[in-house]
C-alpha cells in the first residue's frame, strides 16, 4: 500500500480552501478530497485536517498566557478556538475522510 504524505496533505487544504473560498460548502469539501487523496489513508487525512488547528490553539494558549499570565484565560481561549475551527471545516473533514478512503 502507498504511504501519503501527511504535509503535502495539509499544503495542499490550505491552498485550495484559500483558492476555492467563494464556494462555502463544495470549497472545502474539494479541499479535504484532495487533501485526503495526498495523505494516502482516511486516519492520515483526517489527522492532516485537524493538526494545523490543534497546532494554532496551542500556540495561542502559549500566547494567552505569556501576554494576560493567567493559564486558565489562555485554555478556555484555545478550547473554544479549536471548537470553531472543527465546526466550521466539517466539510474539509468529510472530504478528508471520503478522499482517504479512496485513496
Amino acid at each position: 500500500m502507498k504511504q501519503g504524505s501527511l504535509v503535502m496533505a495539509m499544503i495542499w487544504m490550505a491552498v485550495l480552501s484559500l483558492l476555492l473560498f467563494w464556494l462555502p460548502l463544495f470549497g472545502p469539501l474539494i479541499a479535504g478530497f484532495v487533501g485526503g487523496r495526498t495523505a494516502g489513508s482516511a486516519g492520515r487525512g483526517l489527522l492532516a485536517a485537524v493538526l494545523p488547528a490543534a497546532v494554532l490553539c496551542f500556540l495561542l494558549v502559549g500566547f494567552g498566557t505569556a501576554l494576560i499570565g493567567l493559564p486558565v484565560i489562555g485554555v478556555i481561549a484555545s478550547a473554544s478556538l479549536f471548537l470553531l475551527i472543527v465546526v466550521q471545516s466539517l466539510p474539509l473533514l468529510a472530504g478528508a475522510l471520503v478522499g482517504g478512503l479512496m485513496a
